[in-house]
């Protein structure tokens, strides 16, 4: 047993051992790995929510062919398109019948939570003189029947 007046000394004794310093060390480590984390988290957290999305709506001046394309950035469905320039092509989405981009009040929708309401559209140069708008007369305006009827976000 130990005296009691080894209990009451205000000296501590000094317990040198191997396995206590590696749990220290361990521990140590834990908490640096865990304030990586952290920092990294709020560093990359926006970056990794908007998963590929972006919600500028700065209007991008895009070249294709003879035609220019006014578009916010919010409706460009590539990061790397969403630049003013000349493009090959040229990928949207927007949610219908709003007829909107990408927003936070919309991210249920793009995020495929809600019904589908996602339309995707692409734009390239012409390939032939008839293309889709010389088609409609001779070919497709027989298969329509007229007047029509209006349909939803005044779509005819």
């Amino acid at each position: 047993m130990r005296d009691a007046t080894a209990a009451e000394s205000p000296y501590f004794e000094v317990v040198d051992s191997t396995l206590m310093k590696r749990v220290f060390y361990i521990f140590a480590a834990l908490a640096l790995l865990s304030v990586a984390i952290s920092v990294g988290g709020k560093w990359l957290g926006r970056a990794i929510a908007m998963a590929g999305y972006s919600d500028d709506t700065t209007v991008r001046q895009i070249v294709m062919g003879n035609n220019l394309v006014s578009v916010p950035a919010n409706f460009i469905r590539f990061d790397q398109a969403r630049r003013d320039g000349i493009a090959s092509r040229l990928d949207l989405y927007l949610r219908y019948p709003e007829m909107d981009g990408y927003s936070a009040a919309a991210r249920d929708d793009f995020n495929h939570t809600t019904t589908r309401k996602i339309i995707f559209l692409s734009f390239e140069p012409r390939m032939m003189s008839r293309d889709m708008s010389g088609r409609f007369a001779p070919i497709y305006s027989a298969l329509i029947e007229k007047p029509g009827t209006p349909g939803p976000g005044d779509t005819m």
